[in-house]
């Protein structure tokens, strides 16, 4: 990352210890600079300094030192940088809470993190209430906060000590609390290889303080002279999220990729002024990228991948031209980052085959607080590094031939439909390698009677047949992972951090006739009724066609061996599987049927 302080020196870590440290010596260069804009309002990198000295010392005197975890719920506002900055200041580490979630759902963390004072503000505390024995309200004068000295509080720093706590879902259910320590946010600020940001940038810090790309939101410009525009706290349309974006001069912006894709079909043309325009969290499609690419002349895009674990990005892909490939690349390693890429016997895999990846270097995570079972499971001693680790990402990546990481999907994640074991990732990447998919997601749903099937949600620029599409992924995928169902949306739902909402997709259950291609015609007859409510039943399909094709449908050998099943008992005849193949339709398998009867 390459600054250029108004007295003509780079702000680097140097040998500072901490990110306060950092943020200490860059007020030093730049007091008068603007830090931090809302609107109308501007903050000076002194008055910001002065500020949260103020509330450090508060926090000091409330019991806050080397050790202490403290929360913080609050809506984005100028008052959250203060706190974080005062948190870290006091020597201790900040739990970023997100003021949407329950009461319930607050009070597991504050307890799992045993942080006893809370930092809110006025309007969040009716859903706080004895949450924790301290609360201090950011945006309430306080006259003893004003009493108290504005000198910095010069606690000695260390790298190693814990900077916040970033709370990821647990597979056991139970949220776990990943420690991050304040070398990992420098390494990820200082200089990397994929981001510039000096005195002349505006970062926009959008994302949720509990999300940790918040990180690189708030630290990258207050580490490098930049300005940090923070947006309003309410939930913004994408026209206004646009209109913050055009009227704080936004030059360095981070998206979701959920929320990339959406803005590149929406106003994209007013972010004409962002010059690197990062998004990642999700696979991105290559055909978004291109569209950004060409209606942002110069712009940069950055493909951030990486987990909580080893601090917001592990690595990124820059891209300043269009993509020829099928897939974007998750890229390179960023600054104080090593990657391995292991078969699950733990050993190097060799040229382009797939294998977990495994992160080590300066922004792996302390580990998860309080959890020594699941941190020695995730986080292994790195063979490469004496004392240091390697987190084990459950992502499956390979090597491209250009020395760049293509993601293929979770390790951990992997289904079985009818034995066969399968990565949804990949199949999501065959559908986006399609032109006119411009979003994609597969997951599983349960059926009753057949078990686990796989459906696809895309969004297309123009509609295609079912069949066509099926056909298209039939074409490079084996039939077991070509999916049962697919469903046209015209968005992917979004979580509250903007990533694709699966556990929604999983619930959305479409029952409508898909677009086969042909003019639907009503079964007649017992037979042709009776196959067709068979059919029915096992696709989750309310109406089913005399014409319909089975496998078009989504049929497959496994259900064609229930229905077989079902028509014995219903007429007493036998019907070969091979039958289905030959006589796909309702009204020639019920020819079939009637000529067994006879």
């Amino acid at each position: 990352m390459t600054t250029t302080a108004d007295a003509g020196a780079p702000a680097r870590s140097g040998n500072a210890q901490s990110v306060h440290e950092l943020f200490e010596r860059r007020v030093a260069l730049t007091p008068d600079a603007t830090a931090v804009s809302h609107g109308a309002e501007r903050i000076g990198y002194a008055e910001l300094n002065a500020r949260a000295n103020r509330l450090a010392h508060l926090l000091r005197e409330r019991g806050v030192g080397r050790g202490s975890n403290v929360a913080v719920c609050a809506e984005r506002s100028p008052e959250v940088i203060v706190a974080l900055l005062a948190v870290l200041k006091a020597g201790g580490a900040y739990v970023a809470l997100d003021p949407k979630q329950p009461h319930e759902r607050h009070r597991t963390l504050l307890t799992d993190a045993g942080a006893t004072v809370l930092l809110t503000q006025e309007r969040l505390l009716a859903g706080l209430d004895g949450l924790a024995e301290h609360l201090v309200l950011l945006d309430r004068p306080d006259p003893a906060l004003a009493a108290l000295p504005a000198t910095d509080p010069a606690l000695p720093g260390d790298p190693e000590s814990p900077a916040y706590i970033a709370y990821t879902s647990g597979s056991t259910g139970t949220p776990k609390g990943v420690v991050v320590p304040h070398r990992a946010v420098l390494r990820l600020v200082t200089e990397p290889n994929f981001l510039t940001v000096g005195p002349e940038d505006a970062v926009l810090q959008f994302a949720p303080v509990a999300f940790d790309a918040s990180t690189l939101e708030i630290w990258a410009p207050l580490l490098n002279g930049a300005r940090l525009a923070v947006c309003p706290s309410q939930e913004p349309s994408l026209d206004q999220l646009a209109e913050t974006v055009e009227n704080e001069g936004v030059t360095i912006l981070w998206l979701t990729a959920g929320l990339f894709h959406q803005m590149v079909d929406g106003p994209l043309h007013r972010l004409s002024g962002v010059r690197q325009l990062l998004a990642g969290g999700d696979v991105l499609s290559v055909a978004h990228v291109n569209k950004a690419l060409a209606m942002l002349p110069g712009v940069r895009i950055i493909n951030g991948y990486g987990p909580t674990e080893n601090t917001t990005f592990t690595c990124c892909h820059v891209m300043t031209e269009q993509l020829d490939s099928d897939t974007v690349p998750i890229g390179v390693p960023v600054t104080g980052t090593t990657v391995h890429i292991l078969d699950d016997q733990g050993q190097p895999v060799t040229g382009e085959e797939p294998g977990e990846l495994h992160a080590g270097g300066d922004g792996v995570a302390l580990g998860y607080l309080g959890r020594p079972e699941q941190t020695a499971e995730r986080f292994l001693p790195d063979p490469s590094a004496p004392g240091g680790l390697l987190y084990r990402t459950g992502d499956l990546v390979r090597r491209r031939a250009d020395g760049t990481l293509e993601f293929l999907g979770r390790v951990d994640n992997q289904v079985k439909i009818r034995g066969f074991r399968i990565e949804p990732g990949e199949i999501e990447a065959a559908l986006l390698a399609r032109p006119e998919i411009t979003d994609a997601a597969v997951v599983t749903q349960e059926h009753d009677r057949m078990g686990r099937r796989l459906v696809a949600f895309y969004v297309a620029d123009h509609g295609m047949s079912v069949p066509e599409l099926r056909r298209g992924l039939a074409g490079t995928l084996p039939p077991y992972m070509v999916p049962a169902a697919f469903v046209r949306l015209m968005a992917l739902p979004l979580t509250l951090n903007g990533k694709v909402d699966r556990a929604e997709l999983r619930k959305e259950i479409n029952r409508d006739r898909p677009d086969l291609g042909s003019d639907y015609r009503a079964p007649e007859g017992e037979v042709e009724e009776a196959l067709a409510l068979m059919w029915g039943d096992l696709m989750e399909i309310d109406e089913i066609g005399a014409d319909d094709d089975f496998f078009e449908l989504g049929g497959h050998s496994l259900m064609a061996t229930q229905i077989t099943s079902d028509i014995a008992t219903l007429w007493d005849v036998e019907v070969p599987p091979r039958a289905f193949y030959e006589n796909p339709t309702v009204a020639e398998l019920a020819q079939v049927i009637e000529g067994l009867k006879r």
